[in-house]
Formats: C-alpha cells, sequence, structure tokens
C-alpha cells in the first residue's frame, strides 16, 4: 500500500452543465480510456483533448494513444493483440459509447491521433442557451467563485504623470488595463481600478516654482493651464537655465514633503489641472479607474521599513542606502536612499503591502511597459520573503507591454519629433472614421451606409475609438507594434472596423427578417419556437464556433491576455461571414433557425466587445 495515495482520476463523466467544449471532449476521451485500459489511472498521463489546427480532419483530436502505448508496453501491460500505437487508439474509438453526447464520427489518423466532430445536437443545444438567455454561457471557473473567492483583485493601470499630458506611451497601459479589468470583474471578480498617478517627486518643486512666477494670483484666480506639456517644458527650461531658480525649487520640495501650506495648494491645483485633462482622454476610451498616486504611500513608507528591518533583511549599503536583497537578483531593492529619500522601490513595497492588507486582495495585476518586468518580479519576491503573499493564496502578474512605434520603427511621435497628445491622436481616429462614413453615405454604387448624418459623430466614435483600441489588444502586449491609422480603420482584415461591420449586417438581416417577411426573432424567442438546426456545413461551423466562448474565457483569465478573445470574436465573424454568404437566410424554408443563429452569433459579439471595451454599432 502506497504511502501517498495517488491523486484521484479526472473526472470521466460528462457533466452537462459545463459549458466547456474543450472539458466535454476531454471527459468523454478520458471514460473510454480508463474503460479500455484501467491501468492508465496510474501512469500519469494527461488525458486532454485539443483543438484540431485543420477542421479538415476533425473538431478535436486526442493524442494520448502513443505515449499510452510506450507506457503499458514498459510495465508488460499491452493487451493480447495489441502491437501498435494505432491499435491503442482504436480501442480508445471502440470504447466510445455511442449514445456519448459530445463526439461522433471518430477516427484514427496518421501514428496514432484519434479525430473525432462534435454531435450536432450538442451545438444545437448550445446555440439554444446562448438564445433563450440573451447572452453565451459563462464557463464554470465564473459562476463557481464563492464569496473567499470575490475577495479582490486590484489592477494597476494608466498610471499617467501630474502636471504632463497623457501621450500615446500611456495607451497600451489604459487600453490593456481597461480589458483586463473588464475580463476579471465578468468572471465575478471584485476588482479595484487603481490609478497610480506620478503626483510626488522632486519635478513638483520647479512645478510650483514656475506657477508662483507665471501666475502669482493663482489664490484668487485659478491658472487655465490647457497645454500642460509646454507647461512642463517651460518650468524645465527655468529650471536649467538659472541657478536661482533651480536652488529655490530644490527647498519647494523640502516644503512640499514637510506639509508647507502654500506648496500644497499650489501642488494640489496642478494635480487638479491634470486629472481634467487626463479626463479627456478616460472619458472618450470609457476607462472607469480610481486615482491613488504615489503621495497617498508616503507615510506608509517608514513602517514598512522598519517590517523589513524588524525581520533582520535590511541591509544597509555604502552611504546608509537600506536595501532588500532577493533571490535570484544580483541589484537588491532600495527601500530608502543615502539621502533619507524614497524611490519606486519604496513606494511600490508601501503599495503592495497597503493592497493586500487594506484592500485584502488576492490577486494584483500591475500593467506597465516591460522594462519594468524585473523591478516588479523584485516587488513580488521581496513580498513573498517577508511573508506578505503565498503562492497558494496570491497571484501577483506583471503584465509587460512593448513599444507603439511609427512606421519608422521607432518610438511614435509627431513630425516635428514632439510626443503625441492622446487626445489628439484619439481625435483624429473619430476624424477619420467621419469621413469615411460620409463617403460611404454618399455613394453612388447603391452601398449606401445605413447612418443618418445626425448619428455620423457618435458612430464614428465608437467605430474610431474602437479600433485604436482593437488594434492594440489583437496581439500579445509583450509585442510592439507599428501605429497605423489606414491598417486599424481598414474594413478588411482583423480591424475592429471589420468586426463592427460584420455585426452590423447580422442586425440588419435581422431587421429585414421582421420588416420584409414578418419574422420577428424576439418573439419566436419569447414564445418558445426557437429551433435551431444545424444541417448544413457553414451553419455548423458557425455553431462550433459559438461554443469555443467558455474556453476562450477560461484561455483568457489564465495570463490575462486579451488577444484571445480578439482571436475567437474575428474567428467568429469568418464563419458568420461564410454563413451569411453560403446559406440563403432571408425568404428560405430555414429562415427562422438561420435569423436565430445570426442573433446567436451578434449576442456573443457584442458579449466580446463589451470584454474589449469597445462599444458596439447596430447599423453602419
Amino acid at each position: 500500500k502506497p504511502l501517498v495515495p495517488p491523486p484521484p482520476p479526472p473526472a470521466t463523466s460528462y457533466d452537462p452543465t459545463n459549458p466547456s467544449l474543450l472539458q466535454a471532449a476531454s471527459a468523454i476521451f478520458a471514460g473510454a480510456i480508463f474503460s479500455t485500459f484501467p491501468m492508465a489511472q496510474s501512469l500519469g498521463i494527461e488525458i486532454k483533448a485539443f483543438k484540431c489546427k485543420d477542421i479538415k480532419h476533425g473538431d478535436y483530436q486526442c493524442n494520448v494513444a502513443m505515449p499510452l502505448f510506450q507506457k503499458l508496453k514498459g510495465a508488460g501491460a499491452l493487451p493480447d493483440g495489441v502491437k501498435t500505437p494505432q491499435q491503442v487508439a482504436q480501442a480508445i474509438i471502440d470504447g466510445v459509447p455511442v449514445d456519448n453526447p459530445v463526439l461522433c464520427e471518430l477516427t484514427v489518423n496518421g501514428p496514432g491521433f484519434i479525430m473525432s466532430r462534435i454531435k450536432e445536437e450538442y451545438l444545437v443545444r448550445g446555440v439554444n442557451e446562448i438564445i433563450t438567455r440573451g447572452a453565451p454561457v459563462k464557463p464554470k471557473c465564473c459562476t463557481d467563485n464563492d464569496d473567499e473567492d470575490k475577495s479582490g483583485v486590484v489592477v494597476d493601470f494608466s498610471s499617467p504623470n501630474i502636471a504632463k499630458e497623457m501621450h500615446v506611451g500611456h495607451l497600451r497601459s489604459t487600453i490593456i488595463g481597461e480589458a483586463v479589468c473588464r475580463i476579471l470583474e465578468y468572471s465575478g471578480k471584485n476588482v479595484d481600478r487603481v490609478n497610480h498617478v506620478g503626483d510626488w517627486g522632486t519635478q513638483f518643486g520647479m512645478l510650483i516654482q514656475y506657477l508662483k512666477e507665471e501666475y502669482p494670483n493663482f489664490h484668487e484666480d485659478p491658472p487655465n493651464i490647457t497645454d500642460l506639456t509646454a507647461f512642463y517644458k517651460n518650468a524645465k527650461s527655468r529650471f536649467d537655465e538659472s541657478a536661482e531658480f533651480k536652488k529655490i525649487s530644490q527647498l519647494n520640495v523640502v516644503k512640499l514633503q514637510a506639509g508647507d501650506e502654500e506648496c500644497r495648494k499650489i501642488w494640489q491645483v496642478l494635480c487638479d489641472v491634470s486629472r481634467l485633462e487626463f479626463e479627456k482622454v478616460y472619458a472618450r476610451l470609457d476607462i472607469s479607474v480610481k486615482e491613488c498616486g504615489e503621495s497617498f504611500y508616503n507615510d506608509k513608507i517608514a513602517p514598512v521599513i522598519d517590517e523589513f528591518d524588524s525581520r533582520g533583511m535590511i541591509s544597509v549599503e555604502e552611504g546608509g542606502a537600506k536595501c532588500v536583497f532577493v533571490p535570484n537578483f544580483k541589484i537588491p531593492l532600495m527601500l530608502q536612499k543615502s539621502d533619507g529619500g524614497y524611490g519606486y522601490d519604496s513606494t511600490d513595497m508601501a503599495a503592495i503591502k497597503y493592497r493586500l492588507d487594506e484592500l485584502k486582495a488576492r490577486q494584483i495585476v500591475y500593467i506597465t511597459d516591460f522594462t519594468q518586468g524585473d523591478h516588479f518580479q523584485m516587488v513580488f519576491a521581496a513580498a513573498k520573503k517577508i511573508g506578505w503573499v503565498d503562492d497558494d493564496s496570491h497571484r501577483l502578474d506583471h503584465i509587460g507591454f512593448g513599444t507603439v512605434q511609427g512606421e519608422d520603427g521607432k518610438r511614435f511621435k509627431t513630425r516635428s519629433g514632439d510626443t503625441v497628445r492622446l487626445v489628439d491622436l484619439l481625435d483624429e481616429a473619430v476624424s477619420r472614421m467621419e469621413a469615411s462614413l460620409r463617403e460611404r453615405n454618399s455613394s453612388s454604387d447603391g452601398k449606401g451606409g445605413n447612418v443618418s448624418e445626425e448619428e455620423i459623430h457618435k458612430t464614428a466614435c465608437a467605430m474610431g475609438y474602437g479600433a485604436v483600441k482593437y488594434f492594440d489588444l489583437r496581439r500579445n502586449p509583450t509585442s510592439n507594434y507599428i501605429f497605423s491609422y489606414d491598417r486599424m480603420l481598414d474594413t478588411k482584415g482583423n480591424t475592429a472596423i471589420y468586426l463592427l461591420y460584420a455585426h452590423a449586417r447580422l442586425e440588419s438581416i435581422i431587421s429585414k427578417g421582421k420588416a420584409d417577411f414578418g419574422v420577428d426573432v424576439d418573439a419566436l424567442i419569447s414564445d418558445g419556437k426557437s429551433k435551431i438546426n444545424l444541417s448544413h456545413k457553414s451553419e455548423r461551423n458557425l455553431g462550433l464556433h459559438l461554443e469555443f466562448f467558455a474556453d476562450t474565457i477560461e484561455e483568457t483569465l489564465a495570463d490575462l491576455y486579451p488577444y484571445h478573445i480578439c482571436d475567437f470574436v474575428y474567428a467568429l465573424s469568418i464563419a458568420a461571414s461564410e454563413f451569411v454568404t453560403q446559406c440563403k437566410v432571408l425568404g428560405s424554408p430555414e429562415m427562422e433557425s438561420r435569423l436565430l443563429l445570426c442573433r446567436a452569433t451578434a449576442i456573443t459579439m457584442r458579449q466580446c466587445f463589451d470584454l474589449l471595451g469597445i462599444r458596439h454599432v447596430m447599423r453602419i
């Protein structure tokens, strides 16, 4: 009898309440394998189905026959007559009950791959669930969340600097962060959306002094600073050119940190002006985030240093700097500089302590550019070293993103070499989209648009902002990309514009079904007459793609990369386009079923748009 009992075998019975197609197929295969080869349970082989790369060969495949054959052969446990992996595969197929609710058309391919199709009845049931619920079915990991599991996720994103305009460098953190928050909230988590703005530091000394000199009556007449970039540049020029200005600025830093009333008031003015500018971007992009800047943690840093010191984890380096060394890194975290000041390391350690203790976060996600990856791994390691977190009860993530580049492959800037203001970048996308919609409306080729002049700006905002977001989100965040209005606003290919047109086309077909043929999809659903038929290969293919939704969400929750959802909705749109091209919808004998399939697809697309932070439009 073993000292340690073997782990329980994977679930071998199909769970009809679990919408995961991957787990459904895996359960059917596991049941057949364990009933045919009982010893397989003790051989440590992972039994898992995989989506077929080429749909011509099948929908899902199982690759376990080859390793199982080797294990059984090594144990001298091959059944009589079984001499090849292909025969193991055939024995597994023979063990799959014909009346199972998931798999059919099982065949052996190549050296022992088992190929299969998903039964039409399974797909029909899935489409019907979308229609009756009015939403795609969430994966079980979302619906099984207990109260403890909802106890908190902090997502730290956007994080612009006070007294500076938001520029293209803030684009990725803001867009990715909003999508990550939406995905986590969709899964049932309580999410704290934190904007860790740069509202503290030595630069405020020069900004305070410059505002004093330029706006001496700021107490009675608050300054109208509309160009933060120019304000910052002018202050920096004075700082660099005037020794007296520089000296006063440095004294202002000390006064600000000591709580000087006038310095604090000017600092507050600068913060308020900056927030108004930030909000222009957030309003355009539908971003919801709560400011909690660096200054918030000032009084929390010293107790953190004391805690590390009391545990004997502080190393006092040359000059008196207080540092913490963590495994796998030669350079330490500097919790206090040799002059007694604090830096990013100090603030981030105080912030993670606050988020764990006060916000009760069990998961913290930081979204910054990839160059800060080592810094955050060191912060995570220090939090583990002192015992604030452990791998069993906490999850700490850093999503590091690449650079937005111009056509020259360098950082995206204006022609004059200045950093591109984010507001200007977004407004340009809308402006180009408005021109495109007006051109479509005035087209004489019979393909004019369906958007009235009154609706053009609102529609262009949805499409223009959506295009900028999707162009970023559709790729792995770690990669760099070249910013191109032409590519992101293209009506063809993997763009938000293509997706929004595909969605509007489905809604147009549904509207025409009601107006021209008297088939009201909503009435069919409310009357319980939503009967789906997936007999045509394009119908079946679309039904299959709809069933990938739950697994896509699970995959996204594993690494928090929104591009999985982009891949899903793009593939779904292609399947929908093929369906409406290959299958006549309006006026066909199958019209009711096909209109319902259009509705199920539109519902699922809208859910994806919402998770990505993209506004949908019903007609274009």
